[in-house]
Order: C-alpha cells, then sequence, then structure tokens
C-alpha cells in the first residue's frame, strides 16, 4: 500500500521534522488504540498536525472522528499509543497549555444553567488572552442574546456560542468537532471566514472535523480521510489535487496486471470486465506505466469523489 496511506506515512515523518525546527508539533497521536464492544474505534492510528496548518478531518459517521479528537485532548484514555499535545502527555496537560487551545464539541453542553453573557464572563476569567471586544461584536454580528440562558438556545445557537468562547481566548491551536454541524448556511460561512482568518493572520493551527466536503475544500490547507478508525490518507490539499486520478482500464490491460500499482488506492470491477483504479502518487513521482497503457482512460476526481473511493 502507498506510504501515505496507512500507518506512520512520510506526510506525517515530514510533519515531525518541520515542526522540530521550532518545537514539538502542536498535536501527534502515536499508534492510538480505542476499542469499545468489540469493536476498534481508533485502530493503532498515527497523525502529526504540524504547526500553522489547518487539517480538515473528513470521513463518515462512525468513522471515529471524534474518538480520535478527544483522545488527542485528553477527554479520554486509549486502550493503546499516545497522544500528545506541544510534546506532553494529552492526559497530563498543565494549565498553561490548557490556556492555548480551543475546543469546540459537536454538541456543547458545558454550563447550560448559566445565561450567555454570564457564562462567557466568567470563562474569560481563566483567560489572560481573552478578547471581550471579539465576544461582543461577534454576538452582536451573530444574533446571539447575553441574557438568554444557554439550555433555551437552539442547537445552532448554543454551536455557535461555543465558538465564540473558543475563538475569544485568541487559542494558538483550535480544535473543532464537526463545527457546522448545527449551522445554518449564512454561520457556517461566518465560521469558515473565522477560520481562514484565524489560521492566515494570526497563525493558529486548526484541526476540525467534517463531513461536508465543500467546507473542507475552502479552508483546510491539509486533508485526513479517516475510515474505520484508520487514517487512510494525509496530504496536503493543493498538492493533493495533482496528484490523483481514476484509470478505466480496459479487459485485455486488466488481464496483464500483476499486483498492485505503484500508487494505488481503491480498485473496482467493471461489470464488462474491466477494472477501475484510483491512483495517488508520491508528491515528486512519475505517474506508473498503466497511465500511459494502450486503451487506458483518465479520468480527474473531485476531492470527495476520491474520498468515496478511498473509503467506500
Amino acid at each position: 500500500m502507498n506510504a501515505m496511506l496507512q500507518g506512520r506515512g512520510q506526510g506525517d515523518i515530514d510533519d515531525e521534522a518541520r515542526a522540530g525546527d521550532g518545537g514539538p508539533p502542536p498535536l501527534v497521536a502515536d499508534g492510538l488504540l480505542k476499542v469499545y464492544e468489540g469493536r476498534h474505534v481508533l485502530d493503532r492510528l498515527t497523525l502529526t498536525l504540524a504547526p500553522g496548518t489547518v487539517l480538515g478531518l473528513i470521513g463518515r459517521n462512525g468513522a471515529g472522528k471524534s474518538t480520535l479528537i478527544r483522545a488527542l485532548l485528553g477527554l479520554i484514555q486509549p486502550d493503546a499509543g499516545e497522544a500528545r499535545v506541544w510534546g506532553r502527555s494529552a492526559l497530563a496537560l498543565d494549565d498553561a497549555s490548557k490556556a492555548r487551545l480551543g475546543y469546540v464539541p459537536q454538541q456543547p453542553e458545558a454550563l447550560a444553567w448559566l445565561k450567555v453573557g454570564d457564562m462567557l464572563d466568567f470563562v474569560g476569567r481563566f483567560y489572560p488572552r481573552w478578547d471581550h471586544d471579539f465576544v461582543n461584536t461577534t454576538l452582536e454580528r451573530w444574533q446571539l442574546p447575553r441574557n438568554r440562558l444557554l439550555a433555551k438556545l437552539s442547537p445552532g445557537e448554543r454551536q455557535r456560542v461555543a465558538i465564540v468562547r473558543a475563538l475569544a481566548m485568541r487559542p494558538e491551536l483550535l480544535v473543532l468537532d464537526e463545527p457546522a454541524a448545527a449551522l445554518d448556511p449564512v454561520a457556517r460561512r461566518d465560521l469558515l471566514r473565522e477560520i481562514a482568518t484565524r489560521a492566515g493572520e494570526f497563525g493558529t493551527t486548526v484541526l476540525f472535523s467534517t463531513h461536508i466536503v465543500s467546507d473542507l475544500e475552502r479552508v483546510a490547507s491539509h486533508v485526513a480521510f479517516m475510515h474505520e478508525g484508520r487514517v487512510l490518507l494525509h496530504s496536503e490539499l493543493d498538492g493533493l489535487k495533482e496528484r490523483h486520478m481514476r484509470l478505466h482500464v480496459p479487459r485485455h490491460a486488466a488481464d496483464q496486471l500483476v499486483g498492485r500499482v505503484p500508487g494505488e488506492v481503491a480498485r473496482r470491477q467493471h461489470p464488462y470486465g474491466g477494472i477501475s483504479v484510483v491512483l495517488v502518487r508520491e508528491e515528486g513521482a512519475p505517474w506508473p506505466s498503466l497511465v500511459h497503457a494502450p486503451g487506458v482512460q483518465r479520468e480527474s476526481l473531485s476531492l470527495e469523489d476520491l474520498f468515496v473511493e478511498v473509503a467506500g
């Protein structure tokens, strides 16, 4: 299997090497294993998040995205392996490290008995870089009432308040679990714009999970495909678009194939006897000779189509 596709891929090694120049990377998953009722929710998963990147973690429901995020932040203990945040064990973070990261869960429910304004004022006391102006401006722009109980808000409103809370602390690392799941299209665009601004102007490192490919394509610098507890593909996004294709191989050429094609990530049988092969070549590597074989047709894939092929 392609070196990028399973376990500790070259992309992870390169990320660690780059991060080593300026300190440990913000997040590292090193062989994480988590088993629930006999099911491997995380299956010896390894992933490194490099400083300053915006990594979109995409996967179907049940792929293990939320479990991975919770393990990375030390909210659950893995059965094996280790998660590290800026080089420290995620299970033993000190207050200084916690003050540098913002986290928005998929269903924020914390402090639901407080009013919006009271909750934000209370939480802000614990963060020395708390941005009161950002809180006031964003609450007004998103039409979030300060005097309403969090428990009385809609799911989308609660999620927006959680996003305000996470951003107001000016985090160096921002982790969002399905942040757009309960947002309407306008709020989703505002969130994506804010992520892009934080990453571009302030150098914030961002990890966000999603199943909406268009959101990922708008703001992510890197992408990781997750399926059944494993990261199948982790790559820089723009380069990935130039390094993958689907080949339609006729029967006479398919019959001559022996073993896997270099860079092969998916293969499907055609009902008429040929096959389709999806390739993702290493950066700087040439396309395999099959690409130029007589009768083989090449097809460009969207990111969504690539994900379906890899995780289908």
